[in-house]
């Protein structure tokens, strides 16, 4: 049986009217606690302290996930990553994209109401707001007086705790792309170099202007997700949603006098239109502005146990309890996760821990060397992506006329691009015009090997 989850089919979709406000209004969000708000900032603690923390910790001596931008490597504890990896990143965001699909499929936007920065950071902002500025109501009849001693002090301190705030997130921000011990010293001791002082200012006024004055508005006309929700939503989708059939026809009244006949469940108090930290009141139907944060379920819940009414008169719900489509939808998202899942992994046993890149000397095709011998010069690149120095040693395959005539081991440092001039010469009695040889680069400590061929140019007709 389908449940009466919303007012009208027909409003699934429509821009909050009753809310009374207009794209420039400010809105002042009322605090709120219960099951769900305990859910989301327990959550939100655990994801802020891993966002400040995950820097200091160490890996062999040095930052365990550092962002090098310099020289293009992003280590990660055990691995580094450099461009030639790409594959890898790419697979970790298509992972994660599908499993948000999967999630948004049963859930809808509780990415957005839960874990989102944007989220956390707008109602970090706000608790700041409540400290200084006092409630919501105090807050809102404060902006409308006009300026004084009081309220201009107000106004300066939470301005700078927002500040302080925004600075203290572009720090921490900017340490996962210069080691945080360096940042943090560097920034306290005012020799921070101009490069990195206006990438902390920069990221420091983005967060400012967009947790303390765009807030739900980057939700709504910024953010892409909030657009093509719709098209991953269906009825079977569980959805912060307002039981019209409970609670029509809405109408305040007192808790001591029971409820005349016609009305309904909603006392109309409006709480879950203050909680909402975009604005918007739910009883009007599911609106894409929506981030099934749960903070009206919170409010309405808190409000029918003071009248002794049934909770749930707004709840997560879905519209149907059919589970054909959701099935289907369900298999589709974890057979995409899956086969990601089983793409990284493959490729994680298939990775190589050093690239080798083999060129020519492109000024000589060919010279005759000091022992008469025919000599090609190569140029060998060799890239370790360990954070350990490796030794390597390069050999020619299966031709004893062919001699590399300079040393064949070298050393390569952590994460060093080290280039190998590689003279190779013909001691055999027939000179080939062109040969195809084979380059065999081995660790010499792991055995792993990477083989690349090249062409031997031997005389004037062998272009």
């Amino acid at each position: 049986m389908k449940s009466s989850w919303v007012a009208k089919q027909n409003v699934i979709y429509q821009a909050p009217a009753s809310a009374g406000m207009t794209s420039s209004d400010k809105i002042y969000i009322r605090e709120q606690f219960g099951k769900f708000q305990r859910i989301r900032r327990w959550l939100n603690f655990v994801l802020v302290a891993g966002f400040l923390l995950l820097p200091f910790i160490r890996h062999n001596g040095a930052q365990a996930i550092l962002i090098d931008v310099a020289t293009q490597r992003i280590d990660l504890f055990h691995f580094s990553l450099f461009p030639q990896d790409l594959m890898i990143i790419a697979l970790i965001f298509i992972l994660a994209a599908f499993t948000l699909f999967f999630v948004s499929k049963r859930y809808g936007r509780v990415w957005c109401g839960y874990a989102c920065p944007q989220t956390i950071w707008t109602l970090m902002f706000n608790w700041v707001e409540r400290r200084v500025e006092g409630s919501h109501h105090q807050s809102k009849a404060m902006d409308n007086q006009s300026w004084n001693r009081k309220k201009l002090a107000k106004k300066i301190t939470k301005h700078t705790l927002w500040l302080m705030l925004s600075l203290f997130t572009s720090l921490t921000f900017m340490s996962y792309f210069e080691p945080a011990r360096v940042l943090y010293s560097d920034f306290f001791t005012a020799d921070i170099s101009p490069v990195i002082a206006g990438w902390v200012l920069f990221f420091a006024v983005c967060t400012y202007i967009n947790a303390g004055w765009l807030r739900e508005k980057m939700c709504q006309h910024a953010c892409p997700y909030s657009r093509f929700q719709s098209a991953m939503l269906d009825v079977t989708t569980k959805l912060v949603a307002y039981d019209a059939s409970r609670g029509e026809s809405r109408g305040p009244r007192k808790r001591t006098v029971a409820k005349s006949e016609g009305q309904g469940d909603c006392v109309d108090c409006n709480l879950c239109v203050q909680v909402c930290p975009v604005g918007i009141d739910i009883r009007e139907g599911l609106q894409y502005e929506c981030i099934n944060c749960g903070l009206c379920v919170d409010a309405c819940d808190e409000t029918m146990v003071k009248f002794n009414y049934p909770k749930g008169l707004i709840r997560y719900t879905k519209q149907s309890t059919s589970e054909v489509s959701f099935n289907r939808a369900n298999l589709g998202y974890a057979l995409l996760i899956l086969a990601t899942g089983v793409s990284i992994i493959v490729w994680g046993l298939n990775r190589q821990s050093f690239e080798v890149n083999l060129l020519r000397d492109r000024q000589a095709l060919y010279r005759v060397n000091t022992s008469g011998h025919i000599e090609n010069t190569f140029l060998l690149k060799t890239l370790n992506k360990t954070q350990h120095l490796k030794k390597y040693a390069v050999l020619l395959s299966d031709d004893a006329d062919f001699t590399i005539e300079t040393r064949t081991e070298f050393q390569v440092q952590p994460g060093e691009y080290l280039m190998t001039p590689l003279p190779v010469s013909f001691s055999g009695i027939e000179y080939p015009e062109k040969q195809i040889i084979e380059f065999v680069v081995e660790d010499l400590q792991t055995g792993e090997a990477i083989t690349k061929h090249s062409t031997f140019y031997a005389g004037p007709g062998a272009w």
